[in-house]
């Protein structure tokens, strides 16, 4: 075998061949030694089946050369290949049906865990919502209610270890909540303020504020998706510029429903209702000649500043859920709201403070309205929209 590449000089082709012969490596199989001046061909570990098959061709190619028969040895080795191949093949499907019975096993056994996790989930889930219905039941004392929450938080802690399970992602989650509520906690989480039980009597606000952008304020909702689109764009995209979270943008439809031209009566204007002072104090000019509330890309600016302002005020956990109360009501009510609480943790959870209702009635149906509108507007064809 040649050993000499196109254009490769002799004198180059001689130094290979004097060093592979040097080495004792064959130039055909590199990877073989040579002993002896002969190729020694490696051993390859067979079967004691595929033994006994090869010697039996090895008998009956010597009795059929012995009888004259010599030019069927190429048929009798066929042969013994094929009876290889099909015992190999049986091994095979027999490995397959090994495999087949402990994946039928194994997925028995799943299934088995499954169910304990669907009654762990739905022991949980009852003792939740037996919870927040006392919660909700009438006038408590802070004693009373410091322990239900407590217990409410461990029942959470539970659940939250229950959803890190796969079986749990496979087998429960899937099957486990309404879509509306599954887009709040959804929401929650890209907001930082992600929980297991929502209140229910939240997601019941968001679903009457569904209806009602369905309904009497349906004409508010659609200029939103439709002509008011184009602003709608530009203060996702300046949201997002401030790394603020886009769906904030639908606290324009709540504030505005992005009409510029009508000031409330509290002097407030613009897309994002700000008051002349707020206006003033985020860099707006006001003034007689000039208004830059009325500026949809200056006052979602504006507007990105103040809630930044407000998120980092607030601090971590449920920040967000925090700067949209403040934002209705006022920094300044909010912090009176929480300084009711003794708990320095508590007083900063906004579902503390949710549930216990020290925030103004106003705030706690203002926050749900904003999430009805956050979530018509990432689904607007499921809840009748054009897109």
């Amino acid at each position: 075998m040649s050993i000499k590449k196109a254009g490769q000089p002799a004198e180059s082709v001689g130094k290979m061949r004097y060093e592979m012969r040097r080495k004792k490596i064959h130039p055909a199989y590199p990877g073989w030694p040579v002993i002896r001046g002969r190729l020694n061909i490696p051993r390859v570990p067979i079967g004691k089946r595929h033994e006994e098959l090869l010697s039996e061709a090895v008998q009956r190619a010597r009795l059929a050369h012995e009888l004259g028969a010599g030019e069927h040895t190429a048929a009798i080795m066929r042969e013994m290949l094929s009876k290889a191949i099909h015992h190999s093949s049986r091994k095979f499907k027999l490995t397959i049906a090994a495999l087949a019975i402990a994946l039928v096993a194994i997925t028995g056994y799943s299934l088995w865990d499954i169910q304990i996790l669907k009654r762990e989930k739905s022991d949980i889930d009852g003792q939740i919502r037996s919870i927040e219905a006392s919660l909700r039941s009438g006038v408590k004392g802070p004693g009373e209610i410091d322990g239900l929450v407590d217990r409410l938080d461990k029942y959470q802690d539970r659940a939250h270890k229950l959803q890190k399970s796969v079986l749990y992602r496979l087998g429960v989650r899937s099957s486990e909540r309404d879509f509306v509520e599954d887009e709040i906690k959804t929401l929650l989480a890209e907001f930082g303020a992600e929980v297991y039980s929502v209140p229910p009597e939240f997601v019941e606000q968001v679903n009457r504020f569904i209806l009602q952008y369905q309904g009497r304020d349906r004409q508010n909702m659609a200029r939103s998706l439709g002509r008011a689109d184009k602003d709608l764009t530009l203060v996702r995209q300046v949201l997002k510029e401030n790394k603020l979270p886009v769906d904030l943008a639908y606290v324009v439809l709540v504030e505005s429903a992005f009409v510029t031209e009508d000031p409330s009566p509290h002097g407030a204007a613009g897309l994002w209702q700000f008051t002349e002072a707020t206006a003033r104090a985020y860099g707006l000019t006001v003034d007689e000649t000039v208004d830059e509330r009325l500026d949809v890309r200056k006052s979602s600016r504006a507007a990105s500043r103040y809630i930044r302002d407000l998120i980092l005020d607030f601090g971590s956990g449920s920040s967000v859920m925090l700067a949209l109360a403040a934002y209705d009501a006022g920094p300044g009510t909010v912090k009176r709201a929480m300084r009711r609480v003794q708990d320095p943790i508590k007083q900063r959870n906004f579902w503390y403070l949710y549930r216990v209702r020290a925030l103004p009635p106003e705030t706690r149906e203002y926050i749900p309205k904003v999430f009805a509108a956050m979530i018509i507007g990432r689904n607007p064809a499921g809840f009748g929209f054009q897109e």
